[in-house]
Formats: structure tokens, C-alpha cells, sequence
């Protein structure tokens, strides 16, 4: 059964078509299909095609759901979703920045095929969105996300591109350096440099990265960790990473070293391979690992070249000690960011930094942290001495939490309120301390603040691969290459949206990618694009991805 029209020319020559419900029935005696009129609509207009609706209103309600979409589809099966916008988002900013142009040239000299910048963005993306181990990413590329010209790889091409990236990674960073400062008119006469020493990090969801109360013992150092043997039961060796930066966080080169190299040796590198950066000043940062004098000289060797070093005011420094009696107001310089300068010595000058954001997870870490001690000694005056001592000195395994511990005269133990009062007026604050006496306080905190927002999103980047089990330098190379990628994708979306990632990619991911399957081929249509995704989109002066984005004929 179906709907028929039928033509009827007038006299004046116009032509009137007609609808009609028809089907066709076998003819015995002519031994034909003839067409039969079950009934007529009449001229073909709006009233009849009102009639027509309300016909098909009546009739879907004895179907199911099923059975009217494959009336309605011819066939068409729904057989895929998938996630669009991040990865739409990373390939936007990705062929911005020219990146796939600078390897398409490079890659022709080191034997690759035309597939391999694919396979390298599909790495990169996969740093940013999933952070899966390489042994994944291959899949993770072949069943959860689309990537344009890549519908499929496999672990061995992954492998080839990452020991193929290793190997010209000066040449690429190079390379990237000038097309991200041509292209996004960044400010690079002022290059932050920052450099951290990482140990080994506990695994996710054990009592060291829980900070459980089961047991209180061995609670390791956080960090990332790029060298270490392939052996269950030995703890990776110390890493270091240095990064170079503009002034609001984008990365713009990566090294690594191993964890016995010294301060020194390591900033006299980086120094000599930023020689040809063409930049008038360079600010070497560092957190309060490296307080020591002899590497403040040799951050401060060179006259043009400056250092900011930060420290917690809890650190017990004289500095420390002298800025927090140092009275006066805060400014505002950000959203979440109070500054007050104080005035300690003549050649360095000290800023004091409040960032609202990290008082607010100081307060809240703090508050665990007590309830999770009030716990442990509830209860405890009816304990023997010997048992209270013997939890004591379980507790004193957690310095975090055994700063809040006060022991009685009598042995009892208690919280100690002054002690956390005092924790209290430290939230979110820092000492910065510069060599650099003409750099506003509101740049030397911000500077600092950016690279310590970027240090964060890099942890947050490689928190799922670590440990990195290398096989040798190569392959540590490689893991920081295809991060540092990730991160500068990253930071620069941060940037233009003012929201950090997690948020941003979860918001993007929502834009979805739907593969529907019928006899004439496949087709990939995107979800509806809301206002808040359009707006983002429009931030990141990206264009949507069309609605139709794949059409496949198939094969005959």
C-alpha cells in the first residue's frame, strides 16, 4: 500500500496533481500487477495533506517504536556514538597552529607515510582527552572517538610515530616555537622557565594516595616519575622536568633530565639551547625545592636573565618569617588572586601571593584531615600509655596530619586548636622572591600563578600513565613530546575560554557524533549544538562541525 500522485493537465496547460491511496494487486486473466485506488484525496493542497497527517497520526499508534523507524528510515540503523567536540576543538587548534603542515614536511625525510600526522595528533589528543597508555591509545583511536582521515591504527604505526617524534623533537619544538608566537602574537620578551623534581607517586586508590587512616605509614612524595626499571617491587627513580612558558602559561619547549642531575648543570643547558630564542629576558622560576643559594647564582649568572622562586610561608624560612610580620594590604590583581609586596632585602624583592582558589582546597583538605584525626584519638584516654604511644607514632607518619596533633602533659592526645588556627591564616598563600627589581608585583604573580596552573594541568595530563615503565631515553622522550603537545593545545584553549579543562572538555564532549548505517552507504551526523557550546566555540574562534560530517556510498 502506498500514497500516489497523479497529474491532470487543464485546458489553460497548468497542472493539477492529485493524491491517492493505492496498492497493487496480481490480475489473474492478464497476468499483470494492476494499480487499485483505495481511496482519493483529492487535489493536492493543504487541506489534503492535513488529512494525510492526521491519517499517519492514526496509524503509528498501533505500531512500535521499531517498526516506525524502520518505515520512516527505509532501513537506516543506528550503530554508533562517539564523542565530537574535544577532539573537533585539539583538530581546530591543531591545523591553527600549522602543526600538521611543520610535520608533514618532517615526516617525509624520516620514511613515514602520509598517515603518520593522523597518528601523531590521535596521540596528542589522546594525551589530552583520555591519557591512556600508548598499548591503548590505538584502540581508544578505533572505538571511542572519530577522528577525521584516521578511521583506524594500530599499536605499531602509534609506536613508530612516537620513536620518530623522539628523534626530531629540537627540530619540531623549534619549529612549533615560531608558528604558536606567529600565529597567536604571543609575548615571548618575557619566557618563564620552570623546572621540578619528582619522585615516585603512589598508585591510584591505595592508602598512601587516599591518605587512609588504615595505615598511617610510608605516605609517598607526589610526583612523576620518567625512569625506573620494568619490575614489579622497585620503586621508579627521581625524574626532572623543566618547561619554558610564556607570561600566561602557554608551553613552549620541554626537557628532561635524570633525577641525580644537578641544579646547575641542568639551567646551563637550557640556557645555552635558549640562546637562539631571540628573547630579551628570561625569568627562571622555581618552587621550594630549589631554595638553595648556589642554584639562585646560577639562575642569576647572566645579567639579563632573572629568577622567581616560591615557597609555602609555612616553610619556616627567615624570609618567611619576616613577610609574615610585615604588615600592610593586599591588592587584587585577578579574579582569585590578592598580591602585597614587603620589603625584606635590597637585591631581591618579595611579593606576597593569596590565591582564593587554593585557600579554598587548603581549608577543605585541612578539614579532613581533622575529622579524619579526631577519629583516630576518640576515645583513646582509656587506652594504656604504651597503646597511645604506639598510635602516636603511627600518626607522626602523616606530617600533614600530625601538624594538627597536640600531646598532653599526661600523654592524652588531642587536637590542637592553635595549630590549626594558625594553618588558617596560611591558606592559599605563597612567598615569591625575585632578582628582577623593575617587573611589576601584579606580572611577578601572575607569572607564577600561570606557570603553576600549567605545572598542575601537566600533572593532571600524565597522573594516568605514571609510572612510565621506560625502555630507555627514547621512550621517556617521547611520553614528554606528545604531552608537551597536549598541554600547549590545552593552555591555549584555557586561555581563550577562561575555564579550565576538565570543565571545557566536558562541556565539548557532549557534542556527540552519531554513525547511521543503511543500504546505501553510512552516514555520521552530529548532535544539536547548543548555545553555551556555540559560544565556547565562537571563544575558541572555531567553527562548528557541520551537521552531515561523513557520507560513505556503499559498495556495489
Amino acid at each position: 500500500m502506498y500514497l500516489r500522485s497523479t497529474p491532470r493537465r487543464n485546458k489553460d496547460g497548468s497542472v493539477v496533481r492529485y493524491l491517492q491511496l493505492a496498492h497493487n494487486a496480481w490480475d489473474p486473466a492478464t497476468k499483470r500487477s494492476k494499480v487499485q485506488v483505495i481511496y482519493n484525496f483529492g487535489r493536492d493542497d493543504a487541506s489534503s495533506r492535513e488529512a494525510l497527517v492526521r491519517l499517519v497520526a492514526s496509524a503509528i499508534k498501533s505500531l512500535d517504536p521499531d517498526q516506525i523507524l524502520a518505515a520512516a528510515a527505509d532501513g537506516l540503523e543506528f550503530v554508533d556514538s562517539r564523542p565530537l567536540g574535544g577532539v573537533w576543538v585539539l583538530d581546530g587548534l591543531w591545523r591553527e597552529l600549522e602543526i600538521d603542515k611543520t610535520f608533514q614536511r618532517m615526516r617525509v625525510d624520516g620514511g613515514l607515510d602520509a598517515s603518520a600526522e593522523r597518528v601523531l595528533f590521535a596521540l596528542v589528543a589522546n594525551r589530552a582527552l583520555a591519557s591512556s597508555p600508548d598499548l591503548s591509545a590505538a584502540r581508544w583511536v578505533n572505538e571511542d572517538v572519530f577522528i577525521e582521515d584516521l578511521p583506524a591504527t594500530t599499536e605499531d604505526a602509534c609506536h613508530r610515530v612516537a620513536g620518530w617524534l623522539c628523534e626530531v623533537s629540537h627540530k619540531l619544538e623549534e619549529e612549533v616555537f615560531h608558528r604558536v608566537v606567529d600565529r597567536l602574537d604571543l609575548e615571548v620578551d618575557l619566557l618563564f622557565f620552570e623546572s621540578s623534581r619528582e619522585g615516585p607517586r603512589p598508585a591510584r586508590g591505595s592508602s598512601q594516595d587516599a591518605g587512609g587512616s588504615e595505615k598511617l605509614k610510608g605516605a609517598g612524595k607526589s610526583g612523576f616519575s620518567c625512569v625506573g626499571p620494568p619490575r614489579t617491587g622497585h620503586e621508579p627513580r627521581e625524574s626532572v622536568i623543566g618547561m619554558a612558558a610564556t607570561r600566561t602559561g602557554v608551553p613552549l619547549r620541554v626537557w628532561s633530565w635524570p633525577g641525580c642531575t644537578d641544579d646547575a648543570e641542568m639551567i646551563r643547558q637550557a640556557k645555552d639551547e635558549m640562546k637562539g630564542w631571540t628573547l630579551s629576558r628570561v625569568i627562571w622560576t622555581a618552587d621550594r625545592a630549589c631554595p638553595a643559594a648556589a642554584n639562585r647564582f646560577a639562575l642569576h649568572q647572566d645579567d639579563d636573565h632573572h629568577y622567581i622562586i616560591g615557597e609555602k610561608l609555612r616553610s619556616g624560612t627567615a624570609e618567611a618569617d619576616a613577610a609574615l610580620s610585615r604588615q600592610g594590604r593586599y591588592q587584587r590583581v585577578a579574579a582569585n588572586l590578592r598580591v602585597k609586596e614587603v620589603h625584606i632585602a635590597v637585591d631581591e624583592r618579595f611579593v606576597i601571593c593569596c590565591d582564593a582558589k587554593t585557600a579554598q582546597q587548603d581549608a577543605e583538605t585541612r578539614a579532613g584531615l581533622v575529622e579524619e584525626l579526631a577519629e583516630l584519638i576518640d576515645d583513646t584516654d582509656r587506652l594504656s600509655f604504651a597503646e597511645r604511644t604506639d598510635l602516636h607514632m603511627e600518626i607522626s607518619a602523616r606530617p600533614e596530619m600530625y601538624r594538627y596533633l597536640r600531646v598532653t602533659t599526661s600523654g592524652l592526645l588531642r587536637i590542637d586548636v592553635k595549630a590549626v588556627k594558625t594553618e588558617e591564616n596560611l591558606d592559599g598563600k605563597y612567598l615569591v622572591r625575585t632578582t628582577d627589581l623593575e617587573l611589576p608585583a601584579e606580572e611577578i604573580a601572575l607569572g607564577y600563578m600561570h606557570l603553576r596552573t600549567l605545572e598542575s594541568g601537566w600533572r593532571d595530563l600524565l597522573a594516568d600513565l605514571r609510572p612510565i615503565w621506560s625502555r630507555g631515553e627514547t621512550s621517556v622522550r617521547a611520553h614528554l613530546m606528545l604531552t608537551w603537545l597536549a598541554t600547549l593545545l590545552v593552555r591555549i584553549a584555557e586561555n581563550r575560554t577562561g575555564l579550565p579543562w576538565p570543565r571545557l572538555q566536558r562541556e565539548l564532549d557532549r557534542i556527540k557524533l552519531g554513525t547511521f548505517a543503511a543500504r546505501a552507504g553510512i552516514l555520521r551526523q552530529r548532535t544539536e549544538i547548543t548555545e553555551e557550546q556555540r559560544d565556547l566555540l565562537a571563544a575558541l574562534a572555531l567553527t562548528p562541525p557541520p551537521r552531515i560530517l561523513q557520507i560513505i556510498p556503499a559498495s556495489r
